[in-house]
């Protein structure tokens, strides 16, 4: 199993939405970066995945489950890009918020720090491990 963060603006899709689709899951699409394109290509089923809330709030809310693989985004009218399925897992007891994310320095590594535009990406498992250390903190 791989983990990933995937980033949404609340005001757009948020973890409450997510929650709301139940267990059939929500399609991840409108991804049009093709570096965080090739990561939903990447995922597979089963994988665990962040919630981050962007521009609105900026941090990490909750948890969700790839439950689809990759296919076409039909929001794509080019046929380039990908969707996947995911599936509510949980919401943080305590959101981690951006600002203290920064300031751990063994996640100074984390893409959401240095690409801070990327909308989909990687998260080794030892940071995994860190973050949700630190939501129960």
């Amino acid at each position: 199993m791989k983990y990933w963060l995937m980033k949404s603006e609340p005001n757009v899709w948020s973890i409450d939405q997510q929650e709301k689709a139940g267990k059939k899951g929500a399609t991840w699409d409108g991804v049009r970066n093709y570096q965080a394109a090739k990561n939903l290509k990447m995922m597979k089923k089963g994988d665990q995945c962040f919630f981050y809330h962007s521009n609105i709030g900026k941090e990490i809310v909750g948890i969700v489950k790839v439950i689809k693989e990759h296919y076409l985004d039909k929001t794509d009218q080019s046929g380039r890009f990908v969707a996947v399925t995911v599936k509510f897992l949980e919401k943080l007891k305590k959101p981690i918020p951006l600002e203290k994310i920064k300031k751990n320095k063994e996640l100074s590594h984390l893409s959401l720090i240095k690409q801070s535009r990327l909308s989909v990406m990687p998260i080794d498992s030892k940071s995994w491990k860190i973050l949700n250390k630190m939501s129960k903190i």
